[in-house]
C-alpha cells in the first residue's frame, strides 16, 4: 500500500511539474517579414530570458504564473506580449520612427525626442565602444552636426579640441562641460606646464558609455546656466536592466601607422642643395662652378658645420623613418556583466587598454573598472551608485619645440648615421639626437582617477519624484622625469623634475521632478532644484639635479634642488534652476528653464547672474491636414532663445592678489593683481530656429537648424603701463558673435533582406571679434585677434612667389604690387584656422549575418601654419636643416618659373615668416571602415555562448588633403599656455606628429 501512495505521489509530482512550466516558442521579424537576430526575450518579472538564433527563432521555458514576454531590440520598438493558449508565438517588431521615440537625456532629466524644443545631438555607445581609439572624442569626431573635434597630435593621452558651435571667449575655456551620469567632472589639462596638454578625458572608457547627449542651443544648454556657453556633452554609463546575467567579452588588437610621411631629402640630394648654397655663400656661382668649387664648398661645409659631408659618400639616413615606430600598436580588453532582478539591477565592467605609439618612446596603458547598482528599496524609494576606478599611465615625449622629440631628428642631415658602430646613438649629428633622449631619459606620467557618484529618489506619488546625487572626482597625477647625463639638459649629472597634481571635484544636485498627464490634452514637465559644486587643486613640484648615476632616478638621490614650486586653489558654484515643459494637444510645445548661478570666482557685487530660456515648438504633423499624409510622417517647427554664461579661468580675477617670494634667506610679499570688483560673467545669446522633417513613414529624415550667438562682457586683461607697477588689469571688454547652419540627413535606403541606412551631417561656422577693448591686436604668433576677424586669424606678410631673374622671395607690398624686402611688406590677414564647414558621411549595411560601416570625415575652409615650414622648408638658406622633397624645385638660374627662392647658406631667402608656410588645412578623411560577421547562434549555443561577432576595422585609413605636413589635423599651441593663447593659437604645425592609421581584429563574445 506504501510503494502504490509513494508511486501515485510521484506521479503528481512529475504531472504538477510539467504543467508548472510552459515552452514557448515562435519567430520574430521586422515588418517586412525579415528574420531578426538577436533579439532579447525576458519573461516578465523573471530573470529568464534568451535571444533569437540567425533564422529569427528562438524557445523559452515559461515558469507557471508569468504570462507575458518582453521583446526589444535595438532599432526597433519594444513589446510586451502575453502568451495566451498556444505555445506558439510569432511576433513582429516595428521600426523606431528614427529615434522619434527615442528618450533623450537632458539636464536633470529625459525627454522624448519628439517633444524637444532645444538642439540636442546624440550617439548611441553601441557606434563607439568598439572604435580603436583612446579618447571617446576621438571616436564621436564627425558624428554629430555642429561639433568640431581636434586632435592636437597623433600624441597619446594628449588634448583634444571640442568646439560646440563655435569659439565663445578668448581668455576663458571653450570646451563644454562635461557631465557624467549627472556629475560635472574634471575635464581641462592637469598636465606639466613645460610640455603639451593633456586630456582627463583619456580616463573614460568608451566601452562603458551607454549614450551621449551634446546639448548645442540655449534652450537645451540653459539649466546648466553658467556652465554652458560652449555647450554640455552629457555622458550616461551604462546600467544594468532586468533580466539574466549577460556577460560580454571584447577583444582587439592591431597596428598603427602614421597617417602621411613628408619625405625627405636623401644624402644624395642633400650634399647637392647645401653643396650649391655653400658656393653661393662663398660668391660662386653655382651654375658655373668648376668641381674643385664645388669640393672646396663641400668641404667647408665638413669642416665648419656638417661632420662627414664630404667624406662619408655611404651614409644615407632616413630620419624620418627613425622617429617612427615600426612596432605600434594596440590591445584592449572590456569585459562587462549586466542583469538584475526586479529589484536589484547592475553593470560592472572591466577593461585593460595597451597602446604604443606611432612615435618612438610613447606609451599608453591603462587599467578600468566600473561598477553601476540600481536598487528598489520600496514602492517608492530607489536608490543606487555609480563607480569608476581608472589607473593610466603613460609614456610621454618631449614637447614638440625641444630638438629631444622624435619628429626634431628630421632636421639632421642624411649623411650622419643616426648609431655608432657600437649601436649608441650618434652624438656627433649636426642638431641634438633624439634618440640619445630616447635611451637615457624617462617621462612618465602616472594617473589614478576615481568617479563615484550616489543617489536616491523617493516618488511621493506617480509622476512626482525627489532625487538627489552626491558625486566625487578625484584626480591624482604624477609626473616623474628624469634626464641621463648623457642627454642635452641632464649633463653633466643628470636632471629629475617630479610634479604632483591632485584635483578633488565635489558635486551634489537635489530636485524635484513633476512629470504627468494632466488629462488628455495637457502634459506638463517639471523640475526644480539646486547644485553645488567645489574644486579643490594642490600642485607640488620640485626639480633638482646632481645625481650619483643613472639608475637612481628619484629626487631623493638629487644632490641640489634646481627649482620648486607649490600651489594651491578652489572654487565653487552655487546654483538654483527650474525647468517648465507643456505639451497641449500633442502638437504645440512649451519650454521654459532658468539657472541663478553664483562663483566664487566673482566679487561680492557680481557674484550670482541668471541665464534663462524660452522655447517653442509645433508638431505640424500632428495638425488634422497633415495626420493622414502618406508622405509626411513627422513635422516639426522649433524656436529657442537664451542666455547662458561663462566664467574666467583663473579663480581669483575679481580680486587683489599678493604673492610670496623669496630672495636668498627671506622670505616676502609682492603684488600680484589689481582688484576688479566689476568683473562679471561673460553671457552668450543664442537664438535658434529649426525644422525636423520626416518623409515617407521616416524612411528619409532632415534636421534644419540656423543659430546666431552673441557673447558679451568677454573677459579680457586690459594692459596697463609698467610704471604703475602692473601690467594689466581683467575687466569685461569684449563682444563676439558665431552664427551658423547645421543639416542633417538620415535615410534608410533598403530595410528588407540587405538592409543600408544612410547618415550625412554638415555644419557651417562663421566666428567674428566684434569688439575689443582696444584697436591693437592681441598677438599669438602668427594667430591674433583682431576686431572684424575670425579668433585667432593668421597676420603675416603676404607671399607672392620668386623673382625669376634674381631668385629671391617676394611679398605683397599692400599696394598691388611685390617686394623682395621683407622690411618693407606689411603684416595682413592671411587665412583662416577656423573652418567654413565640417561634417560626416556614414554608410551602415547588413545581409544576413555580415555587417558593413563605412563613415567618412570631412573639414573644409581652415588654413594651418607649419610653424616649422622656416627650417624643414627654407631652400637651404637657414642652417644645414634636412630640408622637404619639394625644395629640389628651387630657382637655380634667371629665367626659372618657380614657388621656392634660390639657395643660399644662412642668406634666409624667403625663409621669414610669412603666409610660404600656410597651406589649405581642408580635408577628407575615410575615418572607419569597419567589416564584421555574426556567427550564427544555433553554432555557438553547445559552447555556451550566446553571440560571437568577428571583426576588421580601419581607422583614419585614407586622407585627401593638399596640406603640405603631415597631417592636416593638427593644433601645437607650445608650453606656458594658458587659455588666451590656446584660445588664439589654432591650426598651428610644429614638427607635430600626424594622427595613426590603425588596423584592428576584434571578437565580440556574448554569454
Amino acid at each position: 500500500m506504501l510503494e502504490r501512495l509513494t508511486l501515485a505521489l510521484a506521479l503528481l509530482c512529475i504531472s504538477f511539474t510539467v504543467s508548472a512550466q510552459r515552452t514557448i516558442q515562435g519567430t520574430v521579424t521586422d515588418e517586412t517579414k525579415e528574420s531578426l537576430i538577436g533579439v532579447n526575450i525576458l519573461v516578465k518579472g523573471t530573470s529568464s530570458g534568451t535571444v533569437t538564433d540567425l533564422e529569427g527563432n528562438y524557445s523559452l521555458s515559461v515558469p507557471a504564473g508569468y504570462n507575458t514576454l518582453v521583446f526589444s531590440y535595438t532599432g526597433y520598438a519594444g513589446q510586451e506580449v502575453e502568451i495566451g493558449t498556444s505555445n506558439i508565438l510569432d511576433v513582429t517588431l516595428s521600426d523606431l520612427a528614427v529615434g522619434l521615440d527615442e528618450v533623450v537625456v537632458v539636464g536633470y532629466g529625459t525627454q522624448i525626442k519628439a517633444d524637444l524644443t532645444g538642439n540636442i545631438a546624440k550617439v548611441s555607445g553601441k557606434d563607439i565602444e568598439a572604435a580603436p581609439v583612446t579618447s571617446f572624442e576621438s571616436a564621436i569626431q564627425g558624428r554629430t552636426s555642429g561639433v568640431h573635434i581636434e586632435k592636437s597630435s597623433g600624441k597619446l593621452g594628449e588634448g583634444m579640441k571640442v568646439r560646440v558651435r563655435g569659439n565663445s571667449s578668448i581668455s576663458a575655456s571653450n570646451q563644454p562641460l562635461f557631465v557624467v551620469d549627472g556629475i560635472p567632472i574634471t575635464s581641462e589639462d592637469q598636465g606639466i606646464n613645460n610640455n603639451q596638454p593633456t586630456s582627463p578625458l583619456v580616463d573614460i572608457n568608451s566601452a562603458d558609455i551607454e549614450s551621449i547627449e551634446i546639448l548645442k542651443d540655449a534652450s537645451a544648454a540653459a539649466i546648466y546656466g553658467s556652465r554652458a556657453s560652449n555647450g554640455v556633452v552629457i555622458i550616461t554609463t551604462k546600467r544594468g536592466k532586468e533580466g539574466k546575467t549577460s556577460i560580454n567579452l571584447n577583444v582587439q588588437s592591431g597596428f598603427s601607422s602614421p597617417t602621411n610621411k613628408i619625405g625627405f631629402l636623401n644624402a644624395e640630394e642633400y650634399r647637392e642643395i647645401y653643396t650649391e648654397a655653400t658656393l653661393r655663400y662663398l660668391g660662386i656661382d653655382p651654375i658655373i662652378a668648376t668641381e674643385e668649387e664645388k669640393n672646396e664648398a663641400r668641404q667647408f661645409l665638413e669642416d665648419v658645420l656638417v661632420d662627414g659631408f664630404n667624406s662619408d659618400f655611404e651614409t644615407d639616413t632616413n630620419w624620418e623613418d627613425e622617429a617612427f615606430n615600426e612596432e605600434a600598436g594596440f590591445t584592449k580588453v572590456d569585459l562587462s556583466a549586466s542583469g538584475g532582478s526586479d529589484k536589484t539591477q547592475f553593470y560592472a565592467g572591466l577593461s585593460y587598454h595597451d597602446e604604443e605609439g606611432i612615435l618612438i618612446g610613447n606609451k599608453l596603458e591603462r587599467l578600468s573598472g566600473r561598477l553601476n547598482l540600481d536598487q528598489d528599496a520600496t514602492d517608492k524609494l530607489r536608490f543606487g551608485l555609480g563607480l569608476n576606478v581608472v589607473r593610466t599611465q603613460l609614456d610621454r615625449v618631449s614637447d614638440d619645440n625641444a630638438f629631444s622629440t622624435p619628429l626634431q631628428l628630421i632636421a639632421l642631415a642624411p649623411t650622419q648615421s643616426s648609431r655608432l658602430e657600437d649601436g649608441k646613438p650618434n652624438p656627433n649629428t649636426i642638431y641634438y639626437n633624439g634618440l640619445i633622449q630616447l635611451e637615457n631619459s624617462n617621462r612618465l606620467t602616472e594617473i589614478y582617477r576615481t568617479l563615484g557618484n550616489v543617489y536616491g529618489v523617493y516618488e511621493f506619488f506617480p509622476g512626482f519624484s525627489f532625487r538627489s546625487d552626491f558625486g566625487i572626482d578625484v584626480l591624482d597625477q604624477q609626473e616623474d622625469n628624469f634626464l641621463g647625463r648623457e642627454t642635452l639638459d641632464g649633463a653633466p649629472a643628470g636632471l629629475g623634475e617630479s610634479r604632483s597634481m591632485r584635483v578633488i571635484n565635489y558635486n551634489t544636485n537635489n530636485f524635484f521632478s513633476f512629470d504627468r498627464a494632466l488629462n488628455e490634452n495637457n502634459d506638463i514637465q517639471l523640475v526644480l532644484g539646486l547644485s553645488f559644486q567645489q574644486s579643490e587643486s594642490k600642485e607640488t613640484s620640485i626639480q633638482a639635479t646632481g645625481f650619483p648615476n643613472d639608475d637612481l632616478t628619484t629626487i631623493a638621490s638629487a644632490a641640489e634642488p634646481v627649482f620648486t614650486s607649490s600651489t594651491a586653489t578652489a572654487f565653487s558654484f552655487l546654483s538654483y534652476f527650474a525647468r517648465a515643459n507643456y505639451k497641449l494637444m500633442n502638437r504645440y510645445l512649451l519650454g521654459l528653464s532658468g539657472r541663478i548661478d553664483g562663483s566664487s570666482k566673482f566679487g561680492e557685487d557680481n557674484r550670482y547672474g541668471f541665464f534663462p530660456a524660452v522655447s517653442a515648438g509645433w508638431i505640424i504633423s500632428q495638425e488634422p491636414f497633415l495626420a493622414n499624409s502618406n508622405q509626411v510622417s513627422f513635422l516639426k517647427l522649433r524656436a529657442s532663445y537664451g542666455v547662458t554664461g561663462n566664467a574666467p579661468s583663473t579663480n581669483f580675477a575679481s580680486l587683489a592678489t599678493w604673492d610670496g617670494n623669496n630672495y636668498t634667506t627671506t622670505s616676502g610679499l609682492t603684488p600680484g593683481t589689481l582688484p576688479s570688483p566689476a568683473l562679471q560673467w561673460e553671457t552668450t545669446r543664442q537664438f535658434d530656429i529649426g525644422l525636423d522633417i520626416g518623409l515617407f513613414r521616416d524612411r528619409l529624415t532632415l534636421e534644419l537648424d540656423y543659430y546666431q550667438k552673441n557673447t558679451e562682457d568677454l573677459l579680457l586683461s586690459r594692459p596697463l603701463p609698467a610704471i604703475s607697477g602692473f601690467t594689466s588689469i581683467f575687466e569685461n571688454v569684449g563682444e563676439m558673435q558665431n552664427k551658423g547652419f547645421e543639416v542633417v540627413l538620415n535615410t534608410r535606403n533598403f530595410v528588407q533582406g540587405f538592409k543600408w541606412s544612410t547618415s550625412f551631417n554638415i555644419a557651417l561656422n562663421h566666428n567674428e571679434v566684434t569688439q575689443l577693448n582696444s584697436d591693437a591686436d592681441i598677438i599669438a604668433g602668427v594667430n591674433r585677434v583682431r576686431v572684424g576677424e575670425p579668433l585667432g586669424v593668421f597676420v603675416t606678410r603676404r607671399y607672392a612667389g620668386v623673382d625669376s631673374a634674381t631668385g629671391d622671395a617676394l611679398y605683397d607690398d599692400g599696394e598691388g604690387g611685390t617686394t623682395s624686402n621683407y622690411n618693407a611688406a606689411p603684416n595682413m590677414v592671411v587665412g583662416d584656422p577656423n573652418p567654413d564647414f565640417v561634417g560626416g558621411l556614414l554608410n551602415n549595411f547588413s545581409f544576413k549575418g555580415f555587417d558593413l560601416n563605412i563613415f567618412f570625415q570631412f573639414v573644409v575652409g581652415n588654413e594651418v601654419y607649419n610653424d616649422g615650414g622656416q627650417f624643414q622648408s627654407n631652400n637651404a638658406s637657414g642652417f644645414v636643416d634636412n630640408q622637404t622633397k619639394d625644395q629640389l624645385r628651387r630657382w637655380r638660374q634667371p629665367g626659372d618659373i618657380t614657388d621656392i627662392p634660390r639657395a643660399e647658406l644662412v642668406g634666409n631667402i624667403g625663409a621669414q615668416e610669412s603666409s610660404r608656410y600656410l597651406s589649405d588645412g581642408s580635408y577628407v578623411r575615410f575615418k572607419t571602415l569597419s567589416i564584421g560577421y555574426t556567427i550564427p547562434s544555433r553554432l555557438m549555443q553547445k559552447w555556451g555562448i550566446a553571440s560571437a561577432r568577428v571583426y576588421v576595422t580601419g581607422q583614419n585609413l585614407i586622407t585627401l588633403t593638399d596640406y603640405k605636413g603631415w597631417d592636416p589635423e593638427v593644433n601645437y599651441t607650445g608650453t606656458g599656455r594658458t587659455d588666451t593663447n590656446t584660445n588664439i593659437i589654432q591650426g598651428t604645425d610644429f614638427y607635430t606628429a600626424p594622427q595613426a592609421r590603425t588596423i584592428t581584429f576584434g571578437l565580440n563574445l556574448g554569454f
